[in-house]
């Protein structure tokens, strides 16, 4: 059975900085490439970012302006995202996601539908 499970979301003010992290356990965790989405209150669910199997390079949505990082521990089996500052638009209920799509090109794997397994998603509240 494939398990994504996120943690490290709560209410946090304005211009803190946040690490989310996401274990995974069910497959082999290097085989897939892993992506982080975010879904606010009456809107889609959007891409923030995504590393590739072996962390060689990694993609990011526009709006992330430098502040994300992305990256993955494959020797531990789980992958993180890192706000340098949170700003209140970064409100959302955050997701991980692992796709099976590798490839030793990069892969710019931004569509949900691209995406194999989910996790539940965890809280994230920014207060100003």
């Amino acid at each position: 059975q494939v398990q994504l499970v996120e943690s490290g979301g709560g209410l946090v003010q304005a211009g803190d900085a946040l690490t989310l992290s996401c274990t995974v356990s069910g497959l082999t965790f290097s085989h897939y490439q892993l992506a982080w989405f975010r879904q606010a209150p009456g809107k889609e669910r959007e891409f923030v970012g995504t590393v590739r199997w072996d962390s060689a390079s990694t993609y990011y949505a526009d709006f992330v302006k430098g502040r994300f990082t992305i990256s993955r521990d494959n020797a531990e089996n789980t992958a993180y995202l890192e706000a340098d500052y949170v700003t209140p638009e970064d409100t959302a209920v955050y997701y991980c996601a692992a796709s099976s799509r590798i490839s030793h090109r990069t892969l710019y794997l931004s569509a949900t539908e691209e995406y194999d397994y989910w996790g539940q998603g965890t809280q994230v509240t920014v207060s100003s």
